[in-house]
């Protein structure tokens, strides 16, 4: 027997952000980003801007499926003019969602000239590489701090490393060249970018930006180069810092990436919004990069966003896919009804349900749930247990077992989670 003194395991815990606090507002709902606010979910709409009724019912359907902030494309006249009417429809159905408006190459114009598009939108994205050359550059980026400071706005200083400012690149690889040691190219673009983003959020401090109101991000698409740059980004400053990869791609290969590179930054504390940045499928719903943040975040239990379903991959002993459509079910259902259960059920995005498919693992499984069912796998009596918080309270035999743990499940959310009056 081993004679060593034992220590117990520390849980492993995402170390803690030390960031400014921002405030992202419209009407009676801020969202803070920042210090020990949790960490936001953001998402963008890939409708034309113009289209005002379109844009308004793709913002709803990100922000029910639980993106709080949600960013908009404003690149022209005719876009910015539709702003107000997007904010107004958005008011009317009572979603109470902040907008962002993403603004590239004329952004400080049309802040400028569509006031009410300046006022309607609850913060602003600047790309510094797209804001102006030469002397434009500082003067078109002043006009956008300008709008901001007038209407109380934050800003999101949003480097990316496939727009980076060419002036300032090609300064840092001159003084690069006559390094001793030159560095290679891929350092001297961490350094542009991270370079442009601290710079910039300086040059609006100086021009009367509160600094805990100013946001940055430095996008990258690659994942070790993002964890790369984001490391030295939040080394170096204490603004609160927006997080993703641009273009993470399609399907598996966005998921994957985007669920890798933000998962080691959000432990290591770095990281106060995140969104994941997926192409969708053909026919696929642009909500699918909402889900994918959320469950990121609550992988790492920083958020609860939705009951979680575990679930048995299945095997050999495990030929019926019952267990399969029970638990897509279940899942499903949860989901669907989560816009409705925030505020009827509070506390039931904490719900643990396991829908297991045989008795090696489905029996513990299921007590450690709050409900949970162990269905039969092949070979077994045709049974299944139902474990709520803990305890086997009954089981389900006949062809309607699906059904009856619906029910089940049912019933018990509205038992531990509904309001009671006092």
């Amino acid at each position: 027997m081993d004679d060593r003194v034992l220590t117990p395991i520390e849980v492993a815990q995402p170390a803690p952000r030390r960031t400014r606090q921002a405030r992202v507002a419209w009407g009676q709902r801020v969202v803070t980003v920042g210090g020990d606010a949790p960490v936001r979910v953001q998402s963008m709409t890939n409708t034309d801007t113009v289209d005002a009724i379109g844009t308004a019912i793709q913002v709803k359907e990100l922000a029910l499926a639980g993106s709080e902030l949600v960013r908009i494309t404003v690149n022209t006249p005719e876009a910015a003019a539709q702003v107000p009417y997007i904010r107004e429809q958005l008011d009317r159905m009572g979603i109470d969602v902040p907008l962002i408006g993403d603004f590239h190459y004329n952004g400080h114009r049309l802040l400028t000239d569509f006031p009410d598009c300046a006022q309607a939108l609850s913060k602003y994205r600047i790309n510094p590489g797209n804001v102006g050359k030469g002397a434009k550059r500082d003067t078109q980026f002043g006009q956008m701090i300008e709008a901001a400071l007038k209407w109380d706005k934050p800003v999101r200083i949003g480097v990316n490393w496939g727009s980076l400012d060419q002036d300032l690149l090609a300064g840092l690889m001159d003084e690069n060249s006559r390094r001793a040691q030159p560095w290679d190219a891929r350092q001297v673009m961490y350094e542009a970018l991270i370079s442009s983003a601290l710079g910039s959020a300086s040059q609006a401090v100086e021009l009367g930006m509160d600094p805990a109101q100013v946001i940055l991000s430095c996008k990258v698409s690659g994942v070790q180069d993002l964890i790369a740059v984001y490391r030295e980004l939040a080394r170096r400053g204490d603004y609160p810092l927006h997080l993703g990869l641009t273009e993470a791609g399609m399907g598996t290969k966005g998921t994957v990436a985007s669920s890798v590179a933000l998962a080691i930054l959000l432990q290591e504390g770095i990281g106060d919004t995140i969104r994941v940045s997926l192409t969708p499928q053909p026919g696929e719903a642009r909500t699918q990069e909402v889900v994918v943040a959320s469950e990121i975040l609550q992988a790492l239990g920083l958020r609860a966003f939705v009951p979680s379903v575990t679930a048995c991959p299945g095997c050999g002993r495990t030929t019926s896919t019952v267990f399969q459509e029970l638990a897509k079910q279940i899942d499903d259902h949860l989901r669907a009804q989560m816009p409705v259960w925030r505020s009827q059920y509070p506390g039931v995005e904490k719900l643990k349900v396991a829908v297991m498919g045989c008795i090696v693992n489905g029996p513990g499984e299921s007590k450690h749930a709050d409900i949970g069912i162990s269905l039969p796998g092949t070979g077994e009596a045709p049974a299944a247990p139902v474990y709520i918080d803990g305890q086997k309270a009954m089981t389900l035999r006949g062809e309607h077992i699906a059904a009856e743990f619906h029910q089940i499940v049912e019933r018990y959310i509205e038992q531990r989670f509904g309001r009671r009056d006092a």
